[in-house]
Order: structure tokens, then C-alpha cells, then sequence
């Protein structure tokens, strides 16, 4: 027999080399993104410029120069101005804020009744967190918990006047519990009424889309401020003599409904955005419509637009704040509220809340986009086989 000579054939894979020190590396990625241009170069260039202009100032007036203890308006005022700071003094007054921090967070809930709050905030996260990690598992019993149990537990123990706790007035509510309080709410409503509507207004019973095209666009055109105003103001009088509701669960059902009709309008774009194919490989298998709709279509269009869902909750999150024109102090109306205080009277102290509830608001939102980025990424199926 030929014999043929197979020296050329590689007996072993061949070790990797590393990349190339240009298209890897802190230098190829500046170079990439901030310097591909001569453009991109000026615009680099005069961004940091303005970013050496604002930042030094911005960390001496925060951390340097700022106030972090005191016990009344002095320490954050100028020797002009009554206090002691030297003339030309400009800084933040933490002081102020961690003086009001209990009022910021809980309002004027009572303070030997603080551990319910606590208690409350404790067991959402607990609830929360196994939610939003992919990888542990029991969701079902964990949403049940979630959605279903822990709000009639934090009803009670918030609320009080059951078991031997003290009855608190909801109008004693405030801070970051009310705000908490409205946005898990709106968001827990709003997604599951939001694609009922969705699904309504596609729907082929003329009486159904009818109701759900009346209502979203009745609901969406008209501002939060309007909505909050009628549940607070004008419903009660449309009540029998002696019914009343409290404020705050009118505020709460105003709230919801106002999302919910936002949130019909992205999850309609994205059943809109489902392939026709879907559906009639659905109808193929002979899928009942409830059956195309939960495990075919909708998970589908949920995916599609959860940067419109985020998007609708982080609105609803801060749109919280206009409450306080029907009477209701969230975060950033108690904020406000303790300027009037004149132990705190001060140039510096109204800008120091203010920064401080921005910061929690910005935090929040932040939390929310940036799990919005990781659950796109995991659910992201486009570049598999």
C-alpha cells in the first residue's frame, strides 16, 4: 500500500496567543470610544474640561466644606448670618438631615412604634431579593408570599389596632414610607391590570375593547395631579353622607389605576411586536386562546418591552411626589415641610434636603435600571443556536 506522509497534520491544538496589545486593554478602549475621531477627541476633550470645572467644587462644597454634626441652625450659618461659620462659608448641612432623618423616613409615625416600620421593610427584602435572582428557586411560593401575604401583614402591622398594637393614623404617615408604600402598590397593580387592558383593547368583543380604549385613553389624558385631585377632593362628595375613605388608599387606588393605563399601552406594543407566525403556530396546535396567550404571546411581548416597563415604574416611583398637593407628605414633601423650621433656618439647609432626597430617588431608580440592564441580558436569546 501508498504510504502518505502526514507530518503536516497537527498532532495538538494550538496554545491561545493573547490579543493584540491595540484592540485590547484600558488603551484600545479609550482610544475606541473616546478618541476614534478627531470629533469624538474635541468632545472628549470639552467634556472633561467641564467635569474638572464642576466635580472639585461640587466634592468641596458635599464633603470638605459641608457641616456633618450640630444641633440647631448655627453650625450651618455664617458669623453674618447668626451662626458660626466663618463669613463666606459655603457647605452642605448634613446636620440638618441627620437631625430630620427619622421624620424623612417614617413622617410623624410615632417613635416608639418605629420597629413595625423596620419589620416591614425587613420582610420585603427578604421577599424581594429570592424574587429577583434567577437561580433560586420556588418562585411561585415566593410571588404568593410577595404579592398576596406580606401586604395583608404589613396592612396590619403598619396600620396597627390588631393583636395589641396601637392604632396609627395613616395621616401620620410619611418619608420614604409613604413613598415606598404608593410605588410598590402602583407597581404590584399596575402590571397585571395593565396587560388585562392590553389584551382588552386587542381584543375582538367590541363592548370589551371598548370599555379598555375608553378608560386608557381617558386615563392617559389627563396628568397625575388631576387624578390625585379627583380621588382626594371630588369622590367624596359623590359619597352618601357619613362614607368616607381614607386618603391614603384613594391616593393608592388613583395611583394604580394611572399606571395601570400606561402600562397597557407598552405591553400593547409589545403583543404588536409578536410575529404573526406565533400566533398561527399557536392555532396550529390547536392551543386554546388563554393558553396562546400565557405561554406563547405574552411572555414574548414581556420580554420585548421591559425597558418600557422599568421605564413606567421608575415614572411611577417618582411621580409619588404629587401627592403632596392632596395633603400627603412623601419623602420630598416632608423634605420641604421641615424648611419651615426655623431652629434649621439657614441659606445652606434647603438645598442640603433637597440633594439628600434626590440622592434616595436617584438610588432607587438607579437599583431599578440597572436590573432592568441584567434581566434584558439574561433573557436576551438573539445570539443562541
Amino acid at each position: 500500500m501508498q504510504e502518505h506522509d502526514l507530518s503536516y497534520v497537527r498532532a495538538e491544538m494550538a496554545v491561545s496567543e493573547p490579543a493584540p496589545a491595540g484592540v485590547s486593554g484600558l488603551g484600545a478602549w479609550v482610544r475606541k470610544n473616546l478618541f476614534a475621531t478627531p470629533f469624538d477627541s474635541a468632545l472628549t476633550l470639552v467634556g472633561l474640561l467641564v467635569v474638572a470645572y464642576i466635580i472639585p467644587p461640587l466634592i468641596n462644597w458635599a464633603f470638605i466644606s459641608a457641616q456633618w454634626t450640630g444641633t440647631d441652625r448655627t453650625f450651618c450659618a455664617t458669623v453674618a448670618q447668626g451662626g458660626v461659620q466663618p463669613d463666606g462659608w459655603s457647605g452642605a448641612c448634613w446636620a440638618f438631615v441627620n437631625a430630620k432623618f427619622g421624620q424623612f423616613m417614617f413622617g410623624r409615625y410615632p417613635v416608639e412604634e418605629h420597629w413595625r416600620v423596620i419589620l416591614v421593610a425587613i420582610m420585603f427584602v427578604v421577599l424581594l431579593v429570592p424574587m429577583m435572582v434567577p437561580r433560586i428557586p420556588r418562585k411561585g411560593l415566593n410571588a404568593i408570599l410577595l404579592f398576596a401575604v406580606f401586604p395583608i401583614v404589613a396592612y396590619f402591622l403598619l396600620t396597627g389596632g390588631w393583636f395589641g398594637l396601637t392604632h396609627v393614623e395613616t395621616p401620620l404617615w410619611g418619608g420614604l414610607l409613604v413613598t415606598l408604600v404608593l410605588s410598590f402598590v402602583g407597581i404590584a397593580v399596575s402590571l397585571p391590570l395593565g396587560i388585562v387592558l392590553a389584551l382588552g383593547r386587542r381584543s375582538k368583543m367590541p363592548v370589551v375593547k371598548m370599555i379598555c380604549v375608553i378608560f386608557i385613553e381617558a386615563v392617559r389624558g389627563v396628568p397625575l395631579v388631576t387624578v390625585l385631585f379627583m380621588a382626594s377632593v371630588m369622590f367624596p362628595l359623590f359619597l352618601p353622607a357619613g362614607m368616607t375613605f381614607d386618603k391614603l388608599l384613594r391616593a393608592l387606588i388613583g395611583v394604580a389605576l394611572f399606571a395601570s393605563a400606561y402600562m397597557a399601552e407598552v405591553v400593547r406594543g409589545g403583543l404588536q411586536a409578536i410575529p404573526k407566525g406565533q400566533y398561527e403556530g399557536a392555532d396550529s396546535l390547536g392551543l386554546s386562546y388563554w393558553q396562546k396567550t400565557g405561554l406563547i404571546v405574552l411572555p414574548q411581548a414581556l420580554k420585548l418591552v421591559i425597558p418600557g416597563i422599568v421605564n413606567t415604574f421608575i415614572g411611577l416611583f417618582k411621580d409619588t411626589s404629587l401627592v403632596y398637593i392632596i395633603g400627603m407628605f412623601d419623602l420630598l414633601g416632608v423634605v420641604r415641610q421641615n424648611f419651615s423650621d426655623a431652629a434649621w433656618a439657614s441659606p445652606q439647609t434647603p438645598i442640603s434636603g433637597l440633594v439628600f432626597a434626590g440622592f434616595v430617588f436617584w438610588l432607587f431608580c438607579f437599583g431599578m435600571s440597572r436590573y432592568s440592564i441584567y434581566m434584558e441580558r439574561r433573557l436576551d436569546t438573539g445570539h443562541k443556536r
